[in-house]
């Protein structure tokens, strides 16, 4: 009768019950691990004879066969390690306890029987809870802030003799009812290292942001070398409100997902790509499909500089995740969907020389080249971006920082104009990513509005998308100035802000 273990895998994101079945039959000496498990998988056999030994377990002369189950599944982490010594341990007649009843195990083993944790254990530990697990082996992570898990008993071990013992009820002390919540891990102190009270000028450009951390708008800056599009990008973060629980633990699993560490899991992440990136690193990818740079960006930010640059094809990819918040990688052995909720922010110049319009320099640039060079940015991505931006160099002379609000001021007034979408959609929803047959009951537009709105579009030939991004921008002004209905004043200037780049080209190159 074989023994059955039960542990967490994953794909992608998403985690599914398996079952480790072990079972001791006559013949060769040796280990063999079957249901399509990858190289990760496989080398476990060494790891966990050896941690075996190093414990001191007697594992007869046997074949030793290792069915993982459902073998259907691909399995492609060695987060089976605890399970399967685990499984041979009970079938050799080591652990004379009961295993209990509803119970996974979830680590890898090192050779002297030490238990380690693993690229994503977040992920596992949710879907341990929603596949009725009761309790749950694990090694500590005591650096990991964990949100609160109610019905399920942690108990985490540090080697594998102390899972033995828990068996006994020799380690009560390691069992914790539930998960020691975020709320009671005292949180780093949010610092930031730029402020918008020190960014000479650009009071147009202050408020677009602020417009757009308030409704999750995307933003295109364009504007001369060293204007300041990339200060204003990295100072953009220091107005977005901290982010949630739900929030942090997404942030953290992806991150856990992708091997890499979050500087203060309390802040919205920053990533700014260089252009050189490519397809796979910009939205995911791999023979074993890793996050990119659109889902480690997710609640965050994605910062493009230089967006003229990347190549064509890669910025085309980001449509998808645009547009729907999350990003499916296919391959050949497996399909995974990772989250890739961000607000998109670029950069670009007007032109190749970059002083196209400028007041202070002469562009050298033909009229092809200027078009070639903004039709690297294509339609389609430009007709996914809520506001365009245009910026131009500031004089110094002219500007000071006496009268420039703090980033802490502006960022008050976007919790309040978030506050007033959450009660309308419902938490985590903002007017950015409102579904679409929602708004028709929130905007409630007057019949001069409508017509108003008709004639632009007209002139302008602004598509659906545009025009509905308009109103979801005028909703959001009208949220910050804390009005129940969009007011003609935020129409204006959500208008404004949507105002055609190509439109600004031809200015510039008639001055």
């Amino acid at each position: 009768m074989a023994t059955t273990v039960s542990s967490i895998g994953l794909k992608g994101m998403e985690g599914y019950r398996v079952d480790v079945e072990v079972q001791l039959l006559p013949g060769i000496e040796g280990v063999h691990i079957v249901g399509l498990p990858d190289a990760s998988v496989k080398e476990s056999k060494d790891r966990v004879m050896a941690a075996l030994y190093a414990n001191d377990c007697d594992v007869p002369d046997k074949k030793i066969v290792i069915n993982l189950s459902p073998a259907e599944q691909k399995k492609n982490s060695p987060i089976f390690d605890l399970a399967m010594a685990i499984g041979i341990m009970k079938e050799a007649g080591e652990i004379k306890d009961a295993i209990p009843d509803a119970a996974a195990f979830l680590g890898v083993l090192s050779l002297d029987g030490t238990i380690k944790p693993v690229d994503g254990m977040l992920p596992a530990i949710v879907a341990a809870k929603k596949e009725g697990f009761k309790q749950l082996y694990l090694p500590p992570m005591k650096d990991m802030p964990f949100p609160q898990i109610d019905g399920m008993e942690c108990c985490f071990v540090e080697t594998l003799h102390d899972v033995v013992a828990s068996f006994s009820g020799q380690l009560s002390s390691y069992a914790i009812t539930s998960m020691p919540s975020s709320e009671t891990k005292n949180p780093e102190p949010v610092t930031y290292d730029k402020d918008f009270q020190h960014i000479l000028g650009h009071n147009q450009a202050k408020r677009a942001l602020e417009i757009a951390a308030a409704g999750d708008h995307n933003v295109l800056m364009t504007g001369p070398p060293g204007c300041g599009k990339s200060l204003l990008a990295e100072t953009f973060p220091s107005i977005l409100p901290l982010l949630s629980d739900n929030q942090q633990f997404d942030v953290l699993s992806i991150y856990q997902l992708a091997g890499m560490t979050h500087d203060n899991y309390q802040l919205p992440p920053f990533r700014d790509p260089h252009h050189s990136a490519s397809a796979v690193s910009l939205i995911g990818g791999g023979a074993n499909p890793k996050p990119g740079e659109v889902s480690l960006a997710h609640c965050g930010v994605l910062f493009l500089d230089e967006m003229a640059e990347f190549p064509k094809r890669t910025l085309d990819m980001l449509r998808q995740p645009v547009e729907t918040g999350k990003v499916t990688i296919s391959r050949a052995a497996s399909t995974v969907t990772y989250p890739a909720k961000f607000l998109l922010l670029g950069a670009m110049n007007p032109c190749p020389c970059g002083f196209l319009g400028s007041r202070h320099y002469y562009c050298t640039c033909t009229p092809k080249q200027i078009t070639a060079y903004n039709n690297r940015v294509s339609g389609p991505i430009q007709d996914r971006m809520d506001i365009l931006l245009k910026l131009d160099t500031v004089a110094l002379d002219r500007e000071t920082t006496d009268h420039n609000e703090t980033s802490e001021a502006i960022r008050a007034r976007v919790d309040a104009a978030r506050g007033r979408q959450y009660e309308r959609y419902g938490e985590g929803i903002l007017n950015a990513d409102a579904p679409n047959e929602t708004l028709p009951e929130q905007r409630q537009l007057t019949e001069d509005q409508q017509k108003m709105m008709q004639q632009w579009s007209s002139k302008h030939h602004w598509s659906t998308r545009v025009q509905m991004k308009i109103l979801r921008l005028a909703r959001t002004i009208s949220d910050l100035s804390g009005d129940e209905t969009i007011t003609n004043e935020s129409i204006w200037e959500a208008v404004t802000m949507r105002r055609s780049r190509g439109n600004n080209v031809q200015k510039g190159m008639i001055q």
